[in-house]
Parts: structure tokens; C-alpha cells; sequence
């Protein structure tokens, strides 16, 4: 079933409403951590501000745990820091 989101109610139909899909993959895979990569993670975040299934992203990364890229607007560092902050 569809919800007016245009997400399905199955948790791995998320990525089918996801903002990035309209976007070259590797804006969301900066390589490095300074200068260009890092206005190119701000460019990635800022898709990320507007879409519709960031929750569901950020979790599935937050469980699946992928060493690269930006989910759900956030960086694997930024992912990391906030697992430790809630398990802390």
C-alpha cells in the first residue's frame, strides 16, 4: 500500500521515494574529509534537508551501518558520534 508520501508501507521500498534518486550517486560518496569533499557532503545534506524518507535512510544506515557515504544527511562520523551519544 502507498502512502501519500509516495513510500510504500515496506521498509525496503524506502529508497523508491528518496530525493536522491534524482542525482548522480557519487555526489553522496565524497572522497576525503576537507576542502572539496567537504562542500560536496553539504551539497549531498542539502538534498537530504528536503527529502521525504531521510528518517528511513538515516536508520537503515544507523542498523546497516555502511562505512561511506551521506544517509539519511549525515556522514559515517556523524552516524558514529550520534550511536555512542544515545548509548552513552
Amino acid at each position: 500500500m502507498r502512502l501519500s508520501t509516495g513510500v510504500t508501507d515496506d521498509s525496503s521500498d524506502w529508497r523508491d521515494g528518496a530525493a536522491c534518486r534524482h542525482h548522480d550517486p557519487e555526489l553522496f560518496f565524497p572522497e576525503g574529509t576537507a576542502g572539496p569533499a567537504l562542500r560536496q557532503a553539504d551539497r549531498a545534506k542539502q538534498v537530504c534537508e528536503s527529502c521525504p524518507v531521510r528518517r528511513p535512510c538515516l536508520d537503515f544506515a544507523q542498523r546497516h551501518r555502511p562505512a561511506f557515504g551521506i544517509w539519511g544527511g549525515a556522514t559515517w562520523e556523524e552516524r558514529y558520534d550520534r550511536r555512542h551519544k544515545v548509548a552513552s
